[in-house]
Protein backbone atom coordinates (compact mmCIF):
# COMPACT_ATOMS: atom_id res chain seq x y z
CA UNK A 1 0.00 0.00 0.00
CA UNK A 2 2.83 2.40 0.84
CA UNK A 3 4.40 1.73 -2.52
CA UNK A 4 1.10 2.45 -4.27
CA UNK A 5 0.81 5.69 -2.34
CA UNK A 6 4.36 6.65 -3.25
CA UNK A 7 3.64 5.82 -6.88
CA UNK A 8 0.46 7.95 -6.81
CA UNK A 9 2.40 10.85 -5.33
CA UNK A 10 4.80 10.82 -8.30
CA UNK A 11 1.99 11.36 -10.83
CA UNK A 12 0.92 14.67 -12.27
CA UNK A 13 -2.66 14.04 -11.16
CA UNK A 14 -1.60 14.13 -7.50
CA UNK A 15 0.14 17.50 -7.92
CA UNK A 16 -2.49 19.06 -10.20
CA UNK A 17 -3.79 22.39 -8.89
CA UNK A 18 -6.99 24.22 -9.76
CA UNK A 19 -5.15 26.99 -11.59
CA UNK A 20 -3.45 24.47 -13.84
CA UNK A 21 -6.77 22.82 -14.63
CA UNK A 22 -8.24 26.22 -15.58
CA UNK A 23 -5.28 27.09 -17.78
CA UNK A 24 -5.39 23.72 -19.55
CA UNK A 25 -9.07 24.41 -20.28
CA UNK A 26 -8.17 27.88 -21.58
CA UNK A 27 -5.49 26.43 -23.86
CA UNK A 28 -7.89 23.78 -25.14
CA UNK A 29 -10.26 26.67 -25.90
CA UNK A 30 -7.55 28.39 -27.97
CA UNK A 31 -6.99 25.18 -29.93
CA UNK A 32 -10.75 24.84 -30.47
CA UNK A 33 -11.02 28.41 -31.80
CA UNK A 34 -8.06 27.80 -34.11
CA UNK A 35 -9.43 24.54 -35.55
CA UNK A 36 -13.18 25.11 -35.48
CA UNK A 37 -13.37 28.85 -36.10
CA UNK A 38 -10.12 29.38 -38.03
CA UNK A 39 -8.85 32.08 -35.63
CA UNK A 40 -5.12 32.52 -36.35
CA UNK A 41 -4.50 28.73 -36.37
CA UNK A 42 -0.81 29.04 -37.26
CA UNK A 43 -0.15 30.68 -33.89
CA UNK A 44 -3.01 29.66 -31.62
CA UNK A 45 -2.43 25.93 -32.08
CA UNK A 46 1.25 25.98 -31.00
CA UNK A 47 0.48 28.58 -28.29
CA UNK A 48 -2.39 26.48 -26.95
CA UNK A 49 -0.42 23.24 -27.08
CA UNK A 50 2.60 24.88 -25.47
CA UNK A 51 0.34 26.23 -22.73
CA UNK A 52 -0.98 22.74 -22.00
CA UNK A 53 2.58 21.39 -21.75
CA UNK A 54 3.58 24.28 -19.47
CA UNK A 55 0.74 23.54 -17.05
CA UNK A 56 1.35 19.82 -16.70
CA UNK A 57 2.63 19.39 -13.13
CA UNK A 58 5.90 17.56 -12.39
CA UNK A 59 6.81 17.30 -16.09
CA UNK A 60 8.83 20.53 -15.84
CA UNK A 61 8.76 21.14 -19.59
CA UNK A 62 8.64 24.91 -19.10
CA UNK A 63 11.00 24.96 -16.11
CA UNK A 64 14.71 25.71 -16.31
CA UNK A 65 16.33 23.09 -18.55
CA UNK A 66 13.02 21.93 -20.04
CA UNK A 67 12.30 21.93 -23.77
CA UNK A 68 9.94 24.91 -23.77
CA UNK A 69 12.32 26.84 -21.52
CA UNK A 70 15.18 26.28 -23.98
CA UNK A 71 13.04 27.30 -26.97
CA UNK A 72 11.96 30.43 -25.11
CA UNK A 73 15.53 31.38 -24.17
CA UNK A 74 16.74 30.95 -27.74
CA UNK A 75 13.99 32.94 -29.42
CA UNK A 76 12.38 35.58 -27.22
CA UNK A 77 14.86 37.25 -24.84
CA UNK A 78 17.16 37.47 -27.85
CA UNK A 79 14.22 38.73 -30.03
CA UNK A 80 15.36 36.32 -32.77
CA UNK A 81 11.91 34.82 -33.38
CA UNK A 82 9.91 38.04 -33.97
CA UNK A 83 12.71 39.49 -36.10
CA UNK A 84 12.89 36.43 -38.35
CA UNK A 85 9.11 36.52 -38.70
CA UNK A 86 9.36 40.17 -39.77
CA UNK A 87 11.87 39.11 -42.42
CA UNK A 88 9.36 36.54 -43.69
CA UNK A 89 6.58 39.13 -43.65
CA UNK A 90 8.78 41.44 -45.73
CA UNK A 91 9.35 38.66 -48.24
CA UNK A 92 5.57 38.20 -48.54
CA UNK A 93 4.60 41.88 -48.72
CA UNK A 94 4.05 43.92 -51.85
CA UNK A 95 4.56 47.62 -51.06
CA UNK A 96 3.35 48.52 -54.56
CA UNK A 97 -0.16 49.72 -53.54
CA UNK A 98 1.37 52.03 -50.93
CA UNK A 99 3.97 53.41 -53.36
CA UNK A 100 1.26 53.95 -55.98
CA UNK A 101 -0.71 56.08 -53.51
CA UNK A 102 1.73 57.52 -50.93
CA UNK A 103 -1.13 59.30 -49.13
CA UNK A 104 -2.00 55.97 -47.56
CA UNK A 105 1.12 56.31 -45.40
CA UNK A 106 -0.83 58.89 -43.41
CA UNK A 107 -3.60 56.36 -42.81
CA UNK A 108 -1.12 53.79 -41.55
CA UNK A 109 0.41 56.42 -39.28
CA UNK A 110 -2.97 57.55 -37.95
CA UNK A 111 -3.90 54.01 -36.98
CA UNK A 112 -1.02 54.01 -34.49
CA UNK A 113 -2.97 56.55 -32.42
CA UNK A 114 -4.56 53.61 -30.62
CA UNK A 115 -1.13 52.65 -29.26
CA UNK A 116 -0.23 55.99 -27.75
CA UNK A 117 -3.77 56.81 -26.63
CA UNK A 118 -3.96 53.51 -24.75
CA UNK A 119 -0.55 54.09 -23.18
CA UNK A 120 -1.77 57.37 -21.70
CA UNK A 121 -5.07 55.78 -20.69
CA UNK A 122 -3.34 52.89 -18.93
CA UNK A 123 -1.13 55.28 -16.99
CA UNK A 124 -4.19 57.35 -16.01
CA UNK A 125 -6.05 54.27 -14.76
CA UNK A 126 -2.95 53.24 -12.81
CA UNK A 127 -2.79 56.68 -11.19
CA UNK A 128 -6.43 56.32 -10.16
CA UNK A 129 -5.64 52.97 -8.51
CA UNK A 130 -8.32 50.95 -10.31
CA UNK A 131 -7.86 47.21 -9.50
CA UNK A 132 -6.63 45.24 -12.50
CA UNK A 133 -5.25 48.38 -14.13
CA UNK A 134 -2.14 48.92 -12.08
CA UNK A 135 0.78 48.92 -14.49
CA UNK A 136 4.26 50.36 -14.62
CA UNK A 137 5.29 52.52 -17.58
CA UNK A 138 7.04 49.58 -19.25
CA UNK A 139 4.03 47.30 -18.72
CA UNK A 140 1.65 49.96 -20.08
CA UNK A 141 3.82 50.40 -23.18
CA UNK A 142 3.84 46.63 -23.77
CA UNK A 143 0.04 46.50 -23.51
CA UNK A 144 -0.48 49.55 -25.73
CA UNK A 145 1.47 48.03 -28.65
CA UNK A 146 -1.41 45.52 -29.02
CA UNK A 147 -3.18 48.38 -30.82
CA UNK A 148 -0.90 47.87 -33.80
CA UNK A 149 -2.58 44.48 -34.41
CA UNK A 150 0.85 43.04 -35.10
CA UNK A 151 1.73 39.94 -33.08
CA UNK A 152 5.50 39.83 -33.73
CA UNK A 153 5.84 43.53 -32.85
CA UNK A 154 3.90 43.03 -29.61
CA UNK A 155 6.14 40.12 -28.67
CA UNK A 156 9.29 42.05 -29.65
CA UNK A 157 8.39 44.99 -27.39
CA UNK A 158 7.05 42.90 -24.50
CA UNK A 159 10.05 40.56 -24.42
CA UNK A 160 12.24 43.60 -23.76
CA UNK A 161 10.01 45.73 -21.53
CA UNK A 162 7.77 43.31 -19.60
CA UNK A 163 8.60 39.64 -20.30
CA UNK A 164 6.44 38.48 -17.38
CA UNK A 165 3.38 39.71 -19.34
CA UNK A 166 4.31 37.90 -22.53
CA UNK A 167 1.59 35.24 -22.25
CA UNK A 168 -1.51 37.43 -21.85
CA UNK A 169 -0.22 40.12 -24.24
CA UNK A 170 0.53 37.59 -26.98
CA UNK A 171 -2.87 35.94 -26.56
CA UNK A 172 -4.58 39.36 -26.66
CA UNK A 173 -2.59 40.51 -29.72
CA UNK A 174 -3.25 37.41 -31.79
CA UNK A 175 -6.79 37.09 -30.46
CA UNK A 176 -7.75 40.57 -31.65
CA UNK A 177 -5.97 39.99 -34.97
CA UNK A 178 -8.15 36.91 -35.44
CA UNK A 179 -11.28 38.89 -34.54
CA UNK A 180 -10.69 41.66 -37.11
CA UNK A 181 -13.69 40.51 -39.26
CA UNK A 182 -15.95 40.75 -36.20
CA UNK A 183 -14.59 43.86 -34.45
CA UNK A 184 -13.98 46.27 -37.33
CA UNK A 185 -17.24 46.31 -39.38
CA UNK A 186 -19.44 47.80 -36.59
CA UNK A 187 -16.92 50.62 -36.08
CA UNK A 188 -16.64 51.19 -39.82
CA UNK A 189 -20.40 51.51 -40.21
CA UNK A 190 -20.74 53.72 -37.14
CA UNK A 191 -18.08 56.23 -38.24
CA UNK A 192 -18.93 56.47 -41.95
CA UNK A 193 -22.04 57.26 -43.96
CA UNK A 194 -23.54 55.08 -46.68
CA UNK A 195 -22.42 57.66 -49.24
CA UNK A 196 -18.83 57.60 -47.96
CA UNK A 197 -18.70 53.81 -48.01
CA UNK A 198 -19.80 53.82 -51.65
CA UNK A 199 -16.96 56.11 -52.83
CA UNK A 200 -15.12 54.58 -55.81
CA UNK A 201 -11.38 55.21 -55.97
CA UNK A 202 -9.37 55.66 -59.16
CA UNK A 203 -7.15 52.88 -60.48
CA UNK A 204 -3.66 52.73 -58.98
CA UNK A 205 -0.72 53.78 -61.14
CA UNK A 206 1.86 51.15 -62.14
CA UNK A 207 4.88 51.01 -59.83
CA UNK A 208 8.25 50.36 -61.45
CA UNK A 209 10.64 47.65 -60.34
CA UNK A 210 13.26 50.30 -59.54
CA UNK A 211 10.86 51.97 -57.08
CA UNK A 212 10.16 48.65 -55.39
CA UNK A 213 13.88 47.90 -55.05
CA UNK A 214 14.82 51.36 -53.81
CA UNK A 215 12.00 51.63 -51.27
CA UNK A 216 13.24 49.04 -48.72
CA UNK A 217 16.80 50.40 -48.97
CA UNK A 218 15.75 54.01 -48.41
CA UNK A 219 13.26 53.12 -45.69
CA UNK A 220 15.77 51.01 -43.78
CA UNK A 221 18.47 53.68 -43.82
CA UNK A 222 16.05 56.50 -43.00
CA UNK A 223 14.53 54.71 -39.99
CA UNK A 224 17.87 53.40 -38.73
CA UNK A 225 19.39 56.88 -38.81
CA UNK A 226 16.43 58.70 -37.25
CA UNK A 227 15.17 56.03 -34.84
CA UNK A 228 17.85 53.38 -34.19
CA UNK A 229 15.68 51.44 -31.73
CA UNK A 230 13.29 50.59 -34.60
CA UNK A 231 16.13 49.44 -36.87
CA UNK A 232 15.92 45.70 -35.99
CA UNK A 233 12.23 45.36 -36.91
CA UNK A 234 12.24 47.67 -39.92
CA UNK A 235 15.63 46.36 -41.07
CA UNK A 236 14.48 42.73 -41.18
CA UNK A 237 11.20 43.75 -42.85
CA UNK A 238 13.13 45.64 -45.52
CA UNK A 239 15.67 42.84 -45.99
CA UNK A 240 12.88 40.35 -46.65
CA UNK A 241 11.18 42.76 -49.04
CA UNK A 242 14.42 43.46 -50.93
CA UNK A 243 14.92 39.73 -51.47
CA UNK A 244 11.38 39.57 -52.85
CA UNK A 245 11.69 42.52 -55.22
CA UNK A 246 15.26 42.28 -56.52
CA UNK A 247 14.48 39.14 -58.53
CA UNK A 248 17.89 37.45 -58.22
CA UNK A 249 17.55 35.58 -54.91
CA UNK A 250 14.16 33.92 -55.32
CA UNK A 251 15.38 30.83 -53.43
CA UNK A 252 16.17 32.96 -50.37
CA UNK A 253 12.92 34.90 -50.62
CA UNK A 254 10.95 31.67 -50.97
CA UNK A 255 12.69 30.15 -47.94
CA UNK A 256 12.03 33.29 -45.88
CA UNK A 257 8.31 33.43 -46.60
CA UNK A 258 7.70 29.68 -46.43
CA UNK A 259 10.00 27.16 -44.73
CA UNK A 260 11.83 29.53 -42.37
CA UNK A 261 8.80 31.51 -41.23
CA UNK A 262 6.91 28.26 -40.63
CA UNK A 263 9.71 26.85 -38.46
CA UNK A 264 10.03 30.08 -36.50
CA UNK A 265 6.25 30.30 -36.05
CA UNK A 266 6.25 26.88 -34.39
CA UNK A 267 9.04 27.94 -32.04
CA UNK A 268 7.41 31.30 -31.32
CA UNK A 269 4.06 29.71 -30.52
CA UNK A 270 5.56 27.14 -28.16
CA UNK A 271 7.71 29.81 -26.48
CA UNK A 272 4.69 32.04 -25.85
CA UNK A 273 2.71 29.03 -24.65
CA UNK A 274 5.39 28.37 -22.04
CA UNK A 275 4.37 31.68 -20.43
CA UNK A 276 0.73 30.64 -20.06
CA UNK A 277 1.45 29.04 -16.71
CA UNK A 278 -1.29 29.59 -14.15
CA UNK A 279 0.86 31.70 -11.83
CA UNK A 280 1.57 34.17 -14.66
CA UNK A 281 -1.83 34.24 -16.37
CA UNK A 282 -4.55 33.88 -13.73
CA UNK A 283 -4.20 37.39 -12.38
CA UNK A 284 -6.59 40.34 -12.24
CA UNK A 285 -4.13 42.26 -14.40
CA UNK A 286 -4.80 39.81 -17.26
CA UNK A 287 -8.36 41.11 -17.51
CA UNK A 288 -6.97 44.65 -17.57
CA UNK A 289 -4.65 43.68 -20.43
CA UNK A 290 -7.52 42.23 -22.45
CA UNK A 291 -9.66 45.35 -21.94
CA UNK A 292 -6.85 47.79 -22.76
CA UNK A 293 -5.84 45.70 -25.77
CA UNK A 294 -9.39 45.96 -27.10
CA UNK A 295 -9.38 49.73 -26.54
CA UNK A 296 -6.03 50.05 -28.35
CA UNK A 297 -7.19 48.02 -31.34
CA UNK A 298 -10.53 49.81 -31.67
CA UNK A 299 -8.82 53.17 -31.18
CA UNK A 300 -6.40 52.46 -34.03
CA UNK A 301 -9.24 51.41 -36.33
CA UNK A 302 -11.26 54.53 -35.52
CA UNK A 303 -8.26 56.83 -35.97
CA UNK A 304 -7.59 55.44 -39.46
CA UNK A 305 -11.22 55.95 -40.48
CA UNK A 306 -11.32 59.52 -39.16
CA UNK A 307 -8.00 60.42 -40.80
CA UNK A 308 -9.40 59.32 -44.18
CA UNK A 309 -12.46 61.51 -43.62
CA UNK A 310 -10.19 64.42 -42.70
CA UNK A 311 -8.04 63.94 -45.81
CA UNK A 312 -11.16 64.09 -47.97
CA UNK A 313 -11.67 67.68 -46.86
CA UNK A 314 -8.44 68.68 -48.61
CA UNK A 315 -8.06 66.07 -51.35
CA UNK A 316 -9.17 66.49 -54.95
CA UNK A 317 -9.31 62.73 -55.41
CA UNK A 318 -11.73 61.27 -52.86
CA UNK A 319 -10.62 58.53 -50.49
CA UNK A 320 -13.05 55.87 -49.33
CA UNK A 321 -12.77 56.14 -45.53
CA UNK A 322 -13.13 52.37 -45.23
CA UNK A 323 -9.53 51.86 -46.30
CA UNK A 324 -8.43 53.86 -43.24
CA UNK A 325 -9.45 50.97 -40.99
CA UNK A 326 -6.82 48.85 -42.78
CA UNK A 327 -4.14 51.03 -41.20
CA UNK A 328 -3.87 48.48 -38.42
CA UNK A 329 -1.26 46.00 -39.57
CA UNK A 330 -3.32 42.82 -39.65
CA UNK A 331 -2.17 41.95 -43.19
CA UNK A 332 -4.12 41.18 -45.35
CA UNK A 333 -7.18 40.52 -43.19
CA UNK A 334 -7.93 44.19 -42.43
CA UNK A 335 -7.73 45.06 -46.15
CA UNK A 336 -10.16 42.25 -46.97
CA UNK A 337 -12.60 43.56 -44.36
CA UNK A 338 -12.42 47.05 -45.93
CA UNK A 339 -13.15 45.52 -49.32
CA UNK A 340 -16.06 43.45 -47.97
CA UNK A 341 -17.79 46.39 -46.26
CA UNK A 342 -17.22 48.52 -49.37
CA UNK A 343 -18.91 45.91 -51.58
CA UNK A 344 -21.92 45.95 -49.27
CA UNK A 345 -22.39 49.66 -50.01
CA UNK A 346 -21.55 49.40 -53.71
CA UNK A 347 -21.35 45.97 -55.43
CA UNK A 348 -18.99 47.45 -58.04
CA UNK A 349 -16.58 49.02 -55.55
CA UNK A 350 -13.43 46.93 -55.21
CA UNK A 351 -11.21 48.43 -52.52
CA UNK A 352 -8.82 45.55 -51.82
CA UNK A 353 -5.73 46.90 -53.59
CA UNK A 354 -6.42 50.44 -52.33
CA UNK A 355 -6.74 49.10 -48.77
CA UNK A 356 -3.46 47.20 -49.07
CA UNK A 357 -1.68 50.58 -49.13
CA UNK A 358 -2.58 51.62 -45.57
CA UNK A 359 -2.42 47.97 -44.52
CA UNK A 360 1.28 47.60 -45.33
CA UNK A 361 1.88 51.18 -44.14
CA UNK A 362 0.48 49.99 -40.82
CA UNK A 363 3.18 47.31 -40.64
CA UNK A 364 5.82 50.02 -40.97
CA UNK A 365 3.92 52.28 -38.58
CA UNK A 366 3.68 49.63 -35.85
CA UNK A 367 7.42 48.92 -36.14
CA UNK A 368 8.22 52.63 -35.85
CA UNK A 369 5.83 52.95 -32.89
CA UNK A 370 7.63 50.03 -31.25
CA UNK A 371 10.95 51.80 -31.75
CA UNK A 372 9.58 55.00 -30.20
CA UNK A 373 8.33 53.09 -27.13
CA UNK A 374 11.63 51.27 -26.72
CA UNK A 375 13.55 54.51 -27.13
CA UNK A 376 11.60 56.51 -24.56
CA UNK A 377 10.41 53.79 -22.16
CA UNK A 378 13.06 51.07 -22.31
Amino acid sequence: MDKLLQLWQTTGLYHMQLGQVIMIAVCLGLIYLAIRKGFEPLLLIPIGFGGILANLPVAGIADSGGLLYLIYQVGLPTTVFPLLIFMGVGAMTDFGPMLANPRTLLLGAAAQFGIFGTLLGALALTAWGIPGFEFTLKEAASIAIIGGADGPTSIFVTSQLAPHLLGPIAVAAYGYMALVPLLQPPLMRALTTEKERAIKMTQLRPVSKLEKIMFPLVLMMLVALLLPSAAPLVGMLCFGNLMRECGVVERLADTSRNALINIVTIGLGLAVGSKLQAEYFLLLSTLGIMVLGMVAFCGGTAAGLLMAKLMNLFSKQPINPLIGSAGVSAVPMAARVSNKVGLEANPHNFLLMHAMGPNVAGVIGSAVAAGILLNFVG
